[in-house]
């Protein structure tokens, strides 16, 4: 009887050592794939913020924004991801510092130099190029409607809105201080 139960006691040790295993098992498997996990998220993550950097600047500078293709970026491996994280983080990168540089700088600062302040929210006219809300629909509407009138914008926003402007009616929307800067 009692080898009965040293032997009963040495397989009910042995089955609990099988199933403690069986259920650490997939807990360790999970253990060694979040690493990779963590990787698809920072990558991912990173992703998003440059499209969404990128898709920005294009949008106020009034050229095209970069299509994407329709692939699940969680069906995507992390080494092509980081390669994806790298060509979107070029991408924002170059828009940036094209937006850095708008045509007729030089114009718009002696525009603004008449006008009111970048943050000015005096209506009908707003921001430091004095547009108001007409303009601003006509040639900044996403800017109006993601961050309100003018005076909400950055210089930048405000100037590469008037440069759209200024593409299809020129200086005339602002006849006195275009004419003091000798732009009319």
């Amino acid at each position: 009887m009692r080898r009965f139960i040293l032997a009963s006691i040495g397989v009910l040790a042995c089955v609990a050592a099988a199933t403690v295993a069986a259920i650490s098992a997939p807990r360790a498997a999970a253990l060694q794939e979040r690493p990779h996990h963590k990787a698809l998220r920072f990558y991912s993550a990173e992703i998003h913020r440059f499209r969404v950097e990128t898709w920005h600047w294009q949008r106020v500078m009034g050229i095209h924004t970069t299509p994407v293709r329709t692939r699940r970026l969680a069906a995507v491996n992390v080494t092509r991801l980081r390669h994806l994280g790298a060509v979107w983080r070029h991408r924002a990168q170059v828009v940036h510092r094209r937006a850095q540089h708008p045509p007729h700088l030089a114009n718009w600062l002696c525009i603004h130099h008449y006008e009111g302040s970048w943050s000015d929210p005096g209506a009908p006219y707003y921001g430091g190029l004095q547009m108001d809300i007409s303009f601003q629909r006509a040639y900044g509407p996403w800017l109006l409607q993601h961050k309100g009138t003018a005076n909400h914008w950055t210089p930048l926003e405000q100037i590469w809105t008037a440069e759209r402007g200024r593409r299809a009616r020129g200086f005339y929307p602002w006849p006195n201080t275009a004419r003091a800067c000798g732009l009319l």
